[in-house]
């Protein structure tokens, strides 16, 4: 009697991130920002390093505002520079703002919250009243106030880089002049998600997991850091995707005002501004920068709402 072999399967196990994935590459709206994403970043940071591209400020006083042509796809702008070296230029400067900035609000909002939500009573109730206040004052003249403080000492920091490298101070400048955008709006852009890891950490805290490791001696350092914020991950994730163009938007404005990127420097901000002091002479001056302006932020939203939905556990549901 022939015995019959016994047919093993092999299941594949499942996890959130890889579930979250397929749910993601489903989502064609989030893959298609995505895409155009790695086009304008791409674009930004490797088109200047183009040969034929001109430096974005090289001026030529003999083709001053001169209309979109072969040798000027974007045209040139009121002192002869190529328009599409300064957008892609600009653009470099307005993604680092967005990533950097928001990277600075990650880190304190993320610590803050953690701290509050897993302390608990008094602390907490402290914690939460200091961002009750910060919450009621108006950012943007916070945001003013904080960069204008900073600009001394981000100006001794280039002098001090150009004096240890050799580098001249408008070469190290443009790097160092960032700095106190960066700290301004890093510094106070974190009330909200600090709000958000509380709620997620009081939460969390009481779960079995966390309790073991209680059990078990563990820190509370460890707890917080290994074992609680990792389970964050989603939520920051969605939040850095959403947070980006607010940042990106505020740089404009500040740029706009005056107070942002300083010349002859460019971002996209001071573009659109420029753009519309001559938008009835030279209409493309604020088309160029607006529309690649409103993509980038456009598609951060769509990749921010798609993330939101593939890391949303009920999702998994449907």
């Amino acid at each position: 009697m022939r015995k019959r072999g016994w047919n093993r399967t092999e299941e594949q196990g499942s996890s959130l991130w890889k579930d979250a994935f397929l749910r993601l590459s489903r989502n064609r709206a989030a893959m298609f920002s995505l895409l155009a994403l790695a086009l304008i970043a791409a674009a930004c940071f490797l088109g200047p390093l183009l040969p034929w591209l001109p430096h974005p400020n090289v001026q030529d006083l003999s083709r001053i505002a001169e209309s979109p042509s072969w040798g000027h796809w974007f045209g040139t702008d009121q002192l002869g520079r190529d328009l599409l070296a300064r957008v892609l230029y600009g653009g470099r400067i307005s993604l680092l703002v967005g990533v950097v900035a928001t990277g600075v609000s990650l880190v304190i909002g993320v610590a803050y919250g953690l701290v509050s939500g897993y302390a608990g009573g008094r602390l907490d109730a402290l914690m939460m009243r200091l961002v009750d206040v910060l919450f009621a004052l108006p950012f943007i003249v916070l945001v003013i106030i904080f960069s204008l403080s900073v600009e001394e000492p981000a100006r001794r920091l280039t002098q001090w880089v150009s004096g240890v490298t050799g580098w001249s101070v408008e070469m190290v400048s443009p790097m160092t002049g960032l700095i106190p955008l960066f700290i301004a709006i890093g510094a106070l852009g974190w009330l909200t998600l600090a709000r958000i890891v509380r709620t997620q950490t009081m939460e969390l805290k009481g779960q079995e997991f966390v309790e073991a490791a209680r059990s078990l001696g563990i820190g509370h350092m460890k707890i917080l850091f290994r074992h609680i914020a990792p389970n964050l991950f989603g939520t920051v994730i969605v939040y850095t995707t959403l947070a980006v163009p607010g940042i990106m938007l505020l740089e404009a404005v500040l740029s706009f005002l005056g107070l942002g990127v300083k010349a002859p420097n460019s971002s996209w901000g001071t573009l659109i501004k420029e753009g519309a002091d001559r938008m009835e002479v030279s209409p493309e001056l604020l088309l160029f920068p607006a529309l690649l302006f409103s993509a980038t932020l456009l598609a951060l939203n769509f990749l921010g709402d798609g993330l939101r939905d593939a890391l949303d556990p009920k999702s998994s549901r449907d």
